[in-house]
């Protein structure tokens, strides 16, 4: 056998290359996307309210992602025995939402343009923000796609209305989407400690809908009997703010608050969400590399988004 009996073409090594979210097609045109699953990123964080640094969030999280890009093969996970995210499941990356400095609402458009033609394409939208702000956009994009029910992943509830005139910070983006008729319920999960939401924030959320747990009760109940909480038969839509995890694993965010959940437990719930419903729709936000002290914040972010995806598309395939 000789020694290049096992050459197919370049190696194309993680650190080689253009960094795409996984190192997958670049399409410009969002008038073309022909896809299973398209990659946006909002590179936004005039919505935050401490520590900036958000914007360079989907850059760092699609560098990351070239960790696990050793080919398009699929990745093989031997405890479930299945080779997730193969040749059959299309994925593609259109690059970022247009950010005009300092205009929120002009740029909060532009990211929900984005996902609108993702959505027109039939793909899975899979935006990587930015602070929790660009959810607000996201989730404006759904308002002629049917009822869907938001999973949210957080330290905080972020369910502020108005605070000195502020409607789409980061502190608000589950208030707006609770206002919307198509949201018909939120499932929050890892809140805790000191928050930025008063106590009427929480009565307000609890009496629009919004189901809330911190990591300790989470822990007690367990992954299956967690995401048994969410109402079945709903179309789902998953935020995943990453300072839901430990800061011991994620300590590039801008509010990290310790107690969080760590990476088992976020994955096990997300693939037992996959296998019960059909998910419509994700965000993974709050990336802040110039926090992340040795790139392992981005890296946690890349990873759960890759499983996310491989347990969704298996999934449906399955139930196909």
């Amino acid at each position: 056998m000789s020694a290049n009996s096992y050459d197919t073409g370049r190696l194309n090594l993680p650190f080689v290359g253009i960094s795409t979210f996984g190192k997958r097609p670049y399409i410009a045109d969002w008038d073309r996307i022909e896809a299973d699953i398209a990659i946006l990123g909002a590179p936004f964080d005039f919505g935050t309210q401490f520590r900036a640094g958000a914007r360079f969030g989907p850059r760092a999280v699609r560098e990351a992602s070239t960790l696990f890009s050793f080919g398009h093969a699929g990745a093989y996970d031997h405890e479930d025995d299945v080779t997730y995210l193969g040749q059959d499941v299309r994925m593609v990356d259109i690059g970022d939402a247009d950010i005009v400095h300092t205009d929120t609402e002009t740029s909060h458009a532009n990211i929900e343009k984005g996902v609108r033609a993702i959505l027109k394409a039939g793909a899975l939208p899979v935006t990587i923000g930015g602070d929790h702000s660009i959810n607000i956009p996201c989730i404006r994009a759904f308002d002629d796609q049917g009822p869907i029910h938001i999973l949210q992943i957080d330290a905080h509830l972020d369910f502020v209305d108005i605070r000195h005139g502020v409607r789409h910070g980061h502190g608000n983006p589950m208030r707006r989407a609770a206002e919307k008729d198509y949201v018909t319920g939120i499932t929050a999960l890892g809140i805790r400690n000191v928050s930025s939401t008063t106590k009427e924030g929480y009565d307000a959320a609890r009496s629009m809908g919004d189901d809330i747990l911190s990591v300790r009760q989470v822990r007690k109940l367990g992954p299956d009997a967690t995401a048994a909480r969410i109402p079945k038969g709903a179309r789902v839509y998953v935020t995943i703010d990453i300072d839901g995890f430990c800061p011991s694993i994620a300590p590039g965010t801008g509010t990290p608050s310790h107690g969080g959940f760590l990476y088992y437990e976020v994955l096990e719930i997300l693939q037992n969400v996959a296998n019960s419903h059909d998910i419509v729709g994700i965000d993974l936000v709050e990336v802040a590399p110039d926090y992340d002290r040795d790139g392992t914040t981005a890296i946690l972010a890349a990873q759960v988004l890759l499983n996310f995806l491989g347990f969704i598309f298996h999934a449906r395939k399955a139930r196909a």
